[in-house]
């Protein structure tokens, strides 16, 4: 018997219009549609007098649900799986039931649209060409810190999502660690309140003063890249350092402006200052 196909059908971020034609066809055709949220599928149903029934499929269910689909794919049932807004597998529910497809030997046919990633990146201002996606930041404030310290001298841009809650917090890491580095905060795209922030982060911090509301999606600009021979190792950095104070630059600005310049966490150069001059005392 000829198995089903499992299609991966990309939804609306926001504005229920940029639905395709292909995506509406296809989730009125499948037999069924497993759906993040059932409750915020209805809506998108309703809109568009799709009838197709829906089952669950979230975080919550994952494993219980991904043997189950696969088995009515294995009958020959065509699946659509649906995220809240977008593509999924992005941050959402589908790449373990996608991974269990292609074992399967069952065709997974991807349905194109909306996607927050690009839409926000494209917008933003920042460097297209090269980027990468880290979906959401750890929500604990030292793996926070890791996470973005890991990254700081990464070149091309960064790309993140981030809780309204925890965009402040969020944004005082950046400003830490990566300095006066070019910032994008993207809120409610396509939306009614749609908007693009492009600041640093203790412009942006100001800006929101706490009081920030919808879905983000946090773009930050990457390091300058080093013509060949210009990396520099710590040592060299210090150097650079000492040359700035003997000019009479207060310590604290001769390591922020070496950071900034060089790209490199402004606190690891400044524990490694202190380690020196206590060696040397």
């Amino acid at each position: 018997m000829e198995t089903g196909k499992l299609y991966l059908c990309a939804t609306p971020i926001g504005n229920l219009e940029d639905m395709t034609y292909r995506a509406v066809r296809i989730l009125k055709e499948v037999d069924l549609v497993a759906a993040e949220d059932t409750r915020q599928t209805l809506k998108l149903f309703s809109h568009y007098e799709i009838k197709t029934s829906i089952t669950s499929y979230h975080k919550f269910n994952i494993k219980q649900k991904t043997p189950f689909l696969i088995e009515k794919l294995r009958e020959g049932l065509n699946i659509a799986v649906v995220s809240d807004a977008g593509l999924p597998g992005i941050s959402d529910p589908g790449m373990e039931l996608v991974s269990e497809a292609i074992k399967n030997n069952i065709h997974v046919i991807p349905i194109p649209g909306p996607s927050a990633v690009t839409t926000a990146l494209v917008a933003s201002g920042l460097n297209t060409n090269e980027f990468s996606f880290h979906g959401f930041l750890p929500s604990k404030k030292s793996l926070r810190k890791q996470f973005l310290t890991r990254h700081v001298n990464s070149t091309h841009t960064l790309i993140f999502y981030e809780s309204p809650h925890r965009l402040i917090e969020a944004l005082e890491d950046i400003q830490e660690i990566f300095g006066e580095r070019m910032v994008c905060v993207a809120r409610e795209l396509t939306k009614k309140f749609e908007e693009f922030k492009r600041a640093t982060p203790a412009e942006l911090i100001e800006y929101y003063n706490g009081k920030v509301k919808g879905e983000i999606t946090l773009i930050i600009s990457g390091a300058e890249k080093q013509s060949p021979g210009e990396a520099l190792d710590m040592a060299d950095l210090l150097r650079k350092v000492q040359d700035l104070i003997k000019d009479g630059l207060h310590k604290k600005e001769a390591l922020k402006a070496i950071a900034r310049k060089y790209n490199v966490p402004k606190r690891e150069l400044y524990q490694e200052y202190e380690r020196q001059n206590k060696v040397l005392e």
